[in-house]
């Protein structure tokens, strides 16, 4: 598979994902549960991304390629999103997370997760 995405596109696309799901709630017009799930997976994204130890990282504690791992678990549950938190007769917001999961799956497909532009973690002091 073509590896396309370097570390700094990748966390450029992070930070998108992370607008993405802070603004679903009022571009699809989700309410309640989807609503507060898109909030929840808006924080967890952007925690994760200022952790990594990659370019667009602030703190450099998590390594890149286990940011990847991470993600894949994430992608994972916000498919199953709507099923496990009792939404998935609402289309928009059933349709709006499986989107999100695939457009999360392919950055996670395209990223070159072995290149030398990820840092390596900051050690404690």
């Amino acid at each position: 598979m073509l590896k396309i995405l370097s570390p700094r596109i990748h966390g450029v696309l992070d930070y998108a994902v992370v607008a993405l799901f802070l603004l679903a709630p009022t571009l699809f017009r989700l309410e309640g549960t989807p609503a507060t799930v898109a909030y929840v997976v808006a924080g967890i994204h952007l925690s994760l991304t200022l952790l990594t130890a990659f370019p667009m990282g602030v703190i450099k504690l998590i390594p890149f390629k286990v940011h990847g791992v991470i993600e894949v678990a994430a992608l994972l549950g916000i498919a199953a999103a709507p099923w496990l938190f009792g939404f998935s007769e609402n289309a928009t917001a059933r349709n709006f997370y499986l989107a999100a999961a695939a457009l999360i799956a392919g950055v996670v497909v395209l990223t070159n997760y072995n290149t030398s532009e990820a840092r390596a973690p900051q050690r404690a002091l």
